[in-house]
């Protein structure tokens, strides 16, 4: 694959190739202060992604609760809710994306796994990190302003009355797929590389699908999407609705991530053609 670069008004070709495939075990990286940094990144920024989202969805509902006075038709909305997700993100991803990858989702670590482009290693120290640290920024939140947390459901995520599982799990795999899709396309190195006359900022794209994501089904599941999101309010919360429904918030992300991963890597960027290609080469010889 070529990449254009413009030189003198003009583009010229230069030679791209694929990094290599991330190992499955990479024992050596446990000795690597670089995977612990990026741990420690996932960790602070899951920690202020939720602390940050968490109190948003709150104050919403203490504005709104008409019961305390409140304005029925005040506080952020669900288009400020979506705007704190999907900004948080993007602003964390920007902070985060040269140290550990900005990923601060399970699911999108599953997604990259699949791709092969982290290691299991590094994969399983990621999620672990991603669950502490939203588990603290629940707890931060929950110190900070106990009664309105107890009493605005913690921020956890919950089926809506009147959907079924089905339309849950479903919202949840489509919502995952458009996130992690966008993931693996602003972060393409080979699209970098052929459109590297075009700046593209990673983040921008990838909170944009967040927010959207959100607009659309926040009425449905209180939108998960990220598994770290939901396990932490929920262990905060530790309510029964909210653990009622709480395997669809990993299953769903999951699925919606692996479906991504095999699309981008095998549909669009035709890994299975090439890999075929050169067994068939091989073969030949």
């Amino acid at each position: 694959m070529g990449k254009d670069i413009e030189v003198g008004g003009e583009f010229r070709a230069k030679d791209y190739q694929d990094p290599p495939p991330a190992p499955l075990i990479d024992a050596e990286e446990l000795t690597q202060w670089s995977l612990y940094r990026a741990v420690i990144a996932e960790f602070i920024a899951t920690l202020l992604f939720l602390y940050i989202t968490v109190l948003t969805v709150i104050g919403y509902k203490s504005q709104t609760d008409v019961s305390k006075n409140g304005d029925g038709c005040g506080g952020v909305g669900i288009l400020g809710i979506a705007w704190a997700f999907g900004g948080m993100i993007f602003v964390l991803v920007y902070c985060t994306a040269g140290i550990s990858g900005g990923h601060i989702n399970p699911a999108v670590t599953f997604g990259l796994f699949l791709a092969r482009k982290v290691s299991l290693v590094r994969a399983i120290f990621y999620i672990v990190a991603q669950c502490l640290g939203a588990i603290c920024g629940c707890g931060l939140v929950k110190a900070f302003q106990k009664s309105y947390y107890t009493n605005y459901g913690g921020g956890a995520n919950e089926l809506a009355d009147g959907f079924s599982k089905g339309t849950g799990l479903g919202a949840e795999i489509i919502g995952t797929f458009v996130l992690v899709y966008t993931v693996f396309s602003a972060t393409d190195p080979k699209r970098n590389a052929r459109d590297s006359h075009v700046p593209v900022l990673a983040p921008l794209p990838i909170g944009f699908a967040v927010f959207m994501v959100h607009l659309a089904t926040i009425p449905i599941t209180g939108t998960g999407i990220n598994p770290a999101r939901s396990f932490g309010a929920a262990v905060m919360y530790n309510k029964e609705k909210a653990w009622d429904d709480h395997w669809i918030f990993w299953v769903g992300p999951f699925i919606g991530a692996a479906i991504a991963a095999l699309y981008h890597q095998y549909v669009l960027r035709a890994a299975a053609v090439k890999a075929l290609g050169s067994f068939r080469s091989s073969s030949n010889i």
